[in-house]
């Protein structure tokens, strides 16, 4: 279930607590597979860093999403794409 941040009006993902739940992470880096696929994008390593959740200090409990590794041909698909929008 994903929890609503504590703005209304905010559609950020973060928990009420300001903090990213792991679900979150996961729909977030599954959204990113799918605008990335519809250019024909895919980054093999592309997912969530579970670990950066282990933390027991609430404030240094943060999600990230790992890019990971790609090679220069997507490098340059993703330059293109991201340009292109950048121009409006």
């Amino acid at each position: 279930m994903q929890l609503p941040c504590p703005n209304p009006r905010c559609t950020c993902g973060l928990t009420p607590t300001g903090r990213p739940a792991a679900d979150d992470a996961t729909l977030i880096a599954e959204e990113l597979r799918e605008a990335l696929a519809a250019h024909g994008i895919v980054l093999p390593s592309l997912g969530v860093d579970l670990v950066t959740f282990a933390s027991t200090s609430p404030e240094h409990r943060a999600g990230l999403v790992t890019l990971g590794r790609c090679n220069l041909g997507t490098a340059r698909a993703l330059t293109t794409v991201l340009r292109k929008a950048a121009e409006g």
